[in-house]
């Protein structure tokens, strides 16, 4: 379709254009690869100049590499005015909407897929269980290539997980564990590797802390993540500083990725300015190189067709957009990405969590007293001025932080069901409903505690060493 001259090119929206030019610019690259016919050759280029001034005539922009059109509106007079929209990037999400960013419309301007109910039938056939509720709730709503993931997975073919944390701060939030809680149920229903990249060197660049708290951060944080349960015969956590220093074949594909990204293609994705430092400029492409397995010799033989994919909230995709569009030129597989909504702050989901403002969230340190305080006075709510008023006209669950925060962390399915038409009818009460929380919240963090107690410095040293797991390849 892509090299169909026929095609109504004027028929395409400017993300499509964009994917077109993409897909041919990689065909035009393999048929000279594999040495074509010279006529063959010349058709592909000539449509992929095609597309290029296509794209160009409907965005008023030249098409760039890895750098996805801006979600534009036409209008009448052929002009464009950018779109009122949620700020969405790696470093700040931002919408002025109570019931928090438009998904949809993110899916729309990322040019990522939904994850709609037949994707989640097929993974539910593939692992012969019921999915996990993050997916049944919309919790990660959109993917790149997991559909060739389960092909891999039908056809005994392995894959590997991959997932991070920037280490910001020493206590993390309950938000911060929905990556890895998902992450752990991927792990073990498709028995597959997982590495867990800690971005130590990206705090350091990015915040006013020495090198050496953001590597005390990174250890301290581990601690977290090992508490979630991830088994340690299959599971490798590592920090940037330590592990860059000790990896050929990590360092091999930050350069390999440097080199294939201009500096005009990185400022248009990450906006970085003149202004910036050199250090983040350099630091997508190290996030983007635990995407290859060769990333990880001692865990891979050595072996660089394993396709691997990242569980991460939608403000990383950014990085792995880079990523998809440089790894065919690399010889690497694209990666397959699935994302998540974002958690939202207590004050409710058009604020900004922070780790400055203890009230924000609820924290992995908070004591019982301490959740039960947070939710009664800051956790923003749906209901109505009045008692009389929210039993008569209901309270509202698009808006509520409670329903949402149940949402993430409340598994019974027709629990939370009955909660929201409760709470809808106005039979529930503001405060009955933050009492639910309460008790659902004070046992999960007070577990977390235990479990984090029994982590101790050496298994963090153990999860950390580079190491072959229960793997063959």
């Amino acid at each position: 379709m892509a090299d169909s001259p026929n095609c109504d090119l004027k028929s395409l929206s400017p993300l499509q254009l964009f994917e077109r030019v993409t897909e041919q610019g990689e065909k035009v690259r393999a048929l000279k690869a594999g040495k074509a016919p010279k006529d063959e050759i010349d058709a592909a280029v000539r449509m992929l100049l095609s597309l290029k001034l296509s794209y160009k005539t409907t965005t008023g922009q030249d098409y760039q590499a890895g750098l996805p059109p801006k979600d534009l509106i036409l209008i009448n007079n052929g002009t464009t005015k950018e779109e009122d929209e949620d700020l969405v990037d790696p470093w700040n999400v931002q919408t002025s909407n109570a019931k928090g960013v438009d998904y949809d419309k993110l899916i729309v301007r990322f040019g990522s897929s939904k994850i709609d109910t037949d994707l989640i039938n097929r993974i539910e056939r593939a692992i012969g269980q019921k999915p996990h509720h993050f997916l049944r709730r919309g919790i990660f709503f959109s993917h790149r290539d997991m559909d060739q993931v389960l092909d891999a997975y039908e056809n005994k073919k392995p894959f590997y997980l991959y997932t991070g944390r920037g280490p910001s701060s020493q206590a993390m939030h309950v938000g911060h564990l929905i990556p890895f809680m998902f992450t752990k149920w991927l792990q073990e229903v498709f028995d597959v590797p997982l590495v867990i990249q800690l971005t130590d060197d990206e705090k350091y660049l990015w915040k006013d802390m020495t090198i050496d708290k953001a590597y005390e951060y990174a250890r301290e944080n581990a601690k977290d993540i090992i508490a979630c349960g991830f088994d340690i015969n299959k599971t490798f956590i590592f920090s940037d500083l330590d592990y860059l220093g000790t990896s050929a074949g990590f360092y091999k594909n930050i350069v390999k990725v440097q080199k294939h990204v201009t500096f005009n293609q990185v400022k248009g994705i990450f906006g970085f300015t003149d202004s910036d430092c050199i250090g983040k400029i350099s630091f997508p492409a190290i996030q983007a190189a635990p995407s290859f397995s060769s990333s990880f010799p001692q865990i891979f033989n050595g072996k660089e067709n394993i396709q691997c994919l990242i569980p991460c909230a939608i403000d990383q995709d950014p990085y792995f957009r880079m990523t998809r569009d440089v790894a065919p030129r690399i010889g690497q597989p694209k990666p397959a990405l699935l994302h998540s909504v974002f958690f939202p702050a207590l004050q409710g989901a058009q604020t900004k969590m922070s780790a400055s403002d203890p009230n924000s969230s609820i924290f992995l340190t908070d004591t019982p007293k301490q959740i039960k305080t947070k939710i009664n006075k800051h956790a923003f709510s749906g209901g109505r001025d009045t008692i009389e008023e929210h039993r008569k006209y209901g309270g509202n669950c698009d808006v509520d932080v409670s329903i949402m925060y149940l949402t993430f962390f409340l598994e019974d399915d027709d629990r939370l069901e009955q909660l929201k038409q409760a709470y809808t009818s106005g039979e529930l009460l503001t405060g009955e409903l933050k009492k639910v929380l309460i008790e659902t919240m004070q046992p999960l963090v007070a577990a977390h505690q235990e479990r984090r107690k029994q982590v101790t410095d050496e298994m963090v040293k153990q999860f950390m060493t580079p190491r072959k797991l229960a793997f063959e390849f």
